[in-house]
């Protein structure tokens, strides 16, 4: 018997549903990922892209590209990421190839590792901070000292 007036050994020539993947949009500062309000996850979190969490979060995050904790989120974490933004609390070790942005009213509490790192005013940073080329090979002599 033939499917909607077509012969019973051909195939559609459209697909008849699509994949959730043909849906993800890979453009640059889209976020991919999203932990919501509300939600707690704990364990270990790798990604590709940007990843925002709103929730709750607890454990390690390893990416080499965006991490975004948003305004209300409450982490506690080993991070190692290329770009980390910080509008939430973070409560753990923080290390960015690239840039970390602490806004208002964000609140870190403990040891940042970056070469790049901005601060709001307003925002609360209660640990240390250490600014160097990472990855880069040896960091310039201090100004004043000859190679």
């Amino acid at each position: 018997m033939a499917l909607l007036g077509g012969k019973k050994d051909e195939a559609p020539s459209k697909p008849l549903f699509k994949r959730e993947e043909d849906f993800v949009s890979t453009r640059p500062g889209e976020v991919h990922t999203l932990l919501g309000k509300g939600s707690e996850f704990e364990g270990k979190l790798t990604f590709e892209g940007q990843v925002r969490i709103d929730g709750k979060f607890n454990g390690q995050i390893i990416t080499k590209d965006v991490l975004v904790i948003g305004d209300g989120a409450r982490v506690q974490a080993e991070i190692q990421a290329g770009t980390v933004i910080i509008n939430g609390t973070v409560e753990g070790n923080v290390r960015a190839a690239q840039l970390i942005e602490l806004k208002q009213p964000g609140r870190m509490k403990g040891n940042l590792e970056t070469p790049s790192f901005t601060m709001d005013r307003g925002a609360i940073l209660e640990g240390s901070l250490k600014m160097e080329n990472l990855g880069k090979g040896n960091p310039p002599p201090p100004m004043g000292e000859k190679k």
